[in-house]
C-alpha cells in the first residue's frame, strides 16, 4: 500500500469513528449540523474539489459531481428537516461519501496490483553505462553512449545497451523481459540485449545500437503507449458516460421538482418537497456510472498486466479485444514453428566438388544475415575473404547473385534458376534446396534442413481447443518440405514457395471483414505481412526493431505456446468485461426504478453505487491470474 492509499485509509477510519461517536452523542440543533460536517469534509473534500474544478473546466458531468451534489444536498435536506422540527439525518450523507471513498480505495489497490506486473517491465530502464576510460570505469548516461563503444557490465548490474560480448561469459536474468525464470548462459561472440541482469562474470560488450534504438527503449515505449490505445468496449463506456451522466442529472431534477408541482397544481395537496428531493438524491447516488467507468478499463489493464507477467507485450487494449475474436491464425514457418537454426545436410554436386560448391555459396551469401546464409557460412568453416567478393545482389525471396574470383555465382531457389534460363536438377531430399550455378552453368544444389520446435505441435493442439477454426502455414520453402512440416504439426492448410509479397496477398485473401486473421512471424522478413494482418504477433522478436514496431503483440521469447496463453487472457478479459456491463447496468436499472417510486433508500443507493463497483473491480482482477502456465 502506497502513501496515498495509506492516507486514504486513515481518512476512512477517522470518518467511521467520528460517525459512530456522533451517532451516540445527544447533539441537537446547529451543534449536530457542525459535528457531522467535520467527518463529511474529512472524507469528501477531494471529491468536492474535483466537482468544482470540473465545473470550472466545463467538464462537470462525472461521478465526482454526482457524489458532491447528492451528498451535499442530503445534508441540506437534513438541515431543512431539522429547521422544521424533524430529526434531520446527516448520517446517510456522510456514509454515502464514506462508502464511495472505500470503493475508490479498492480501485486504487486494484489498479496498483495490476500495474505491478507492468512496473516490473518499467524497472528494466538502465540508470547508467560503464565505459572504460584511461584504465578506469566511468559511469555515463546510456543515451550518451555511441554505437561501437565498449561498455563494461559487472555482476549484479543491468545491461544498458544492445551489443555483442567481446570478452567474458556469464548467466543473464531475463525474467523481466521474457517471463522465463531460468537464467540464460552467454559467452564471447553472443548477442546480448539491454534490460537483462548480469548474474556472474564481468562482461565487455561492444554496442550495436544507441539507446533510442535499443531493445529496452523500444519495450518501454511500447508499454508506456499501451494504455492510449483503447478497445471498443472502453470507447463505448466513455461515450456512454458522457451522455448518461447529464441525462440522469436532468432526470433527478425532474423527479425532485415536477411531482411536487403536479400535486400543488392538480390535487391541491401538500407538495412533499423533502420526500421527492430525497428520492431524487437517492436516484443520483444510484445512477453513478462508477462501476462501468472504472471496472471496464481496469479489466483490460489487468489483462495487459497479466500478459506482461507471462512475457507477452500487448500494445493496447484494442488489440487485446481483437485477439479474443480471432478464428484464423496464419504462421510463418522458419523461426516461428521451426527453430530457424539451419544445417547443411547434403551437397549434390555436378561439375565441381562438394567443398567448392559450399565455398562459392558461402561467399556469395556472406552479406546476408538470413538463417540459411548463416548455415552456409557455418558449413564453410573458414574466414570469409571479402576481397574475393564483388557485385552482390540480394533478390528477396529468390536468392543471391555475386562475383567470386571473377566467376558469376547464382545461388537460390528453383525459380531463380529458371529466371536466368538455367535448368536445375530436381532434388528428392526433404528440406530447403539451394541451387547453384557458375557462369550460367548448373553446378549442383545444397540441402538445408530446419528442426521443428519442441512446443509447436502442442501449441497447435491448444489453439484448436481455444476454438481457432483455421490454422495456415505460409513459407518460401519447397512443396515437399512445407508438406512434411504441416502434416507433422496438424496444420489445416499450407502454401509453399512464396515470396514476401505472396504472403501479404494470401493474408489479404483471408481478411474479409468478418474473419479476424492473426499472423505469427519472426518480425524480420515478415514485417509487411505482420502489419497487414488484423493482429500481428512477433515470435522471438526480442532483439529486432521490426518485431516491436510492426507487431501488435510481441512474445518476449520464441515459445509458440505463448500464443494460446495470449488468446486465453484476451477471451477471459472480454468475458469479464461483458459480465461487469450486464451486472452493473442490470442492478442500476432495477435500483433506479425502486428509487424513483420511493422504495429504495440511501443505503440501497450506496450498494447500487459502491457495492456494485467493488464487486466489478474484484471481478476485473481475475484477469490478472490468467497469465501463468496453461
Amino acid at each position: 500500500m502506497n502513501a496515498k492509499q495509506k492516507k486514504m485509509l486513515i481518512r476512512i477510519i477517522v470518518t467511521a469513528i467520528l460517525l459512530i461517536v456522533f451517532n451516540f452523542l445527544p447533539l441537537q440543533g446547529v451543534y449536530r449540523f457542525l459535528a457531522y460536517v467535520i467527518p463529511y469534509w474529512i472524507i469528501g473534500n477531494d471529491i468536492i474539489k474535483k466537482a468544482i474544478n470540473g465545473i470550472k473546466n466545463l467538464r462537470p458531468f462525472d461521478e465526482s459531481l454526482l457524489m458532491a451534489v447528492a451528498t451535499s444536498s442530503a445534508i441540506a435536506l437534513a438541515l431543512y428537516q431539522q429547521a422544521h422540527g424533524q430529526a434531520g439525518d446527516y448520517t446517510e450523507a456522510v456514509a454515502v461519501m464514506l462508502f464511495y471513498q472505500v470503493g475508490e480505495l479498492f480501485q486504487n489497490i486494484a489498479v496498483g496490483k495490476s500495474r505491478k506486473n507492468i512496473t516490473k517491465l518499467m524497472d528494466i530502464r538502465p540508470d547508467y553505462a560503464n565505459i572504460e576510460k584511461d584504465g578506469k570505469n566511468e559511469k555515463v548516461n546510456p543515451e550518451q553512449v555511441e554505437i561501437g563503444s565498449i561498455i563494461i557490465v559487472a555482476p549484479g548490474e543491468r545491461v544498458p545497451l544492445d551489443g555483442i560480448i567481446e570478452e567474458g561469459n556469464s548467466s543473464l536474468n531475463i525474467a523481466a523481459l521474457t517471463g522465463e525464470s531460468v537464467p540464460k548462459s552467454v559467452k564471447a561472440g553472443d548477442e546480448i540485449i539491454s534490460g537483462s541482469i548480469n548474474l556472474r562474470g564481468l562482461l565487455k560488450i561492444k554496442t550495436t545500437k544507441n539507446f533510442e534504438s535499443s531493445t529496452v527503449s523500444k519495450i518501454l515505449e511500447l508499454v508506456e503507449n499501451a494504455s492510449s490505445r483503447k478497445s471498443k468496449s472502453e470507447s463505448f463506456i466513455s461515450r456512454f458516460a458522457k451522455i448518461y451522466t447529464p441525462v440522469v442529472v436532468i432526470s433527478a431534477f425532474v423527479l425532485a421538482v415536477f411531482p411536487p408541482l403536479f400535486r400543488i397544481i392538480f390535487t391541491s395537496s401538500p407538495a412533499l418537497w423533502s420526500e421527492w428531493i430525497y428520492r431524487a438524491l437517492t436516484f443520483l447516488v444510484i445512477s453513478c456510472p462508477c462501476a462501468l467507468v472504472i471496472s471496464i478499463p481496469l479489466s483490460f489493464f489487468a489483462g495487459i498486466g497479466g500478459a506482461s507477467h507471462a512475457g507477452i507485450l500487448i500494445k493496447g487494449s484494442n488489440y487485446l479485444e481483437t485477439l479474443s475474436k480471432v478464428k484464423t491464425i496464419v504462421f510463418d514457418k522458419t523461426g516461428t514453428l521451426t527453430e530457424g537454426v539451419f544445417k547443411v545436410n547434403a551437397v549434390h554436386h555436378n561439375k565441381i566438388n562438394e567443398e567448392q560448391i559450399i565455398e562459392y555459396t558461402a561467399l556469395a551469401e556472406s552479406a546476408s544475415t538470413h538463417p540459411i546464409a548463416l548455415s552456409l557460412k557455418n558449413a564453410y568453416k573458414k574466414e570469409i575473404d571479402r576481397t574475393r567478393i564483388s557485385n552482390i545482389q540480394e533478390l528477396s525471396g529468390y536468392g543471391v547473385i555475386a562475383k567470386i574470383d571473377d566467376l558469376q555465382i547464382i545461388a537460390g531457389s528453383e525459380k531463380l534458376m529458371e529466371k536466368y534460363g538455367i535448368e536445375p536438377i530436381k532434388c528428392r531430399s526433404c528440406g530447403t534446396i539451394i541451387h547453384v550455378a557458375i557462369n550460367g552453368e548448373y553446378a549442383g544444389h545444397i540441402v538445408i534442413s530446419d528442426v521443428i520446435k519442441k512446443n509447436s505441435a502442442e501449441a497447435l493442439h491448444r489453439l484448436k481447443k481455444l476454438d481457432i477454426k483455421n490454422t495456415i502455414m505460409l513459407t518460401g520453402d519447397m512443396e515437399k518440405s512445407a508438406q512434411k512440416t504441416a502434416e507433422s504439426l496438424g496444420i489445416d492448410r499450407y502454401y509453399s514457395e512464396l515470396l514476401p509479397d505472396d504472403k501479404v496477398r494470401k493474408v489479404e485473401e483471408l481478411i474479409d471483414g468478418k474473419n479476424i486473421v492473426a499472423f505469427v512471424g519472426d518480425g524480420i522478413n515478415d514485417a509487411p505481412v505482420i502489419s497487414r494482418a488484423d493482429i500481428g504477433i512477433a515470435m522471438g522478436g526480442i532483439g529486432t526493431d521490426a518485431a516491436i514496431e510492426a507487431a501488435d503483440i510481441v512474445l518476449m521469447d520464441d515459445d509458440p505456446l505463448k500464443i494460446s496463453t495470449a488468446i486465453k487472457i484476451s477471451k477471459k478479459c472480454l468475458k469479464i468485461v461483458r459480465q461487469n456491463i450486464i451486472f452493473a447496468i442490470g442492478i442500476k436499472l432495477v435500483c433506479l426504478v425502486l428509487g424513483a417510486v420511493g422504495i429504495a433508500n440511501m443505503w440501497l443507493a450506496v450498494f447500487a453505487d459502491v457495492g456494485v463497483m467493488i464487486i466489478c473491480i474484484l471481478n476485473s482482477l481475475r484477469t490478472l491470474f490468467t497469465g501463468g502456465k496453461d
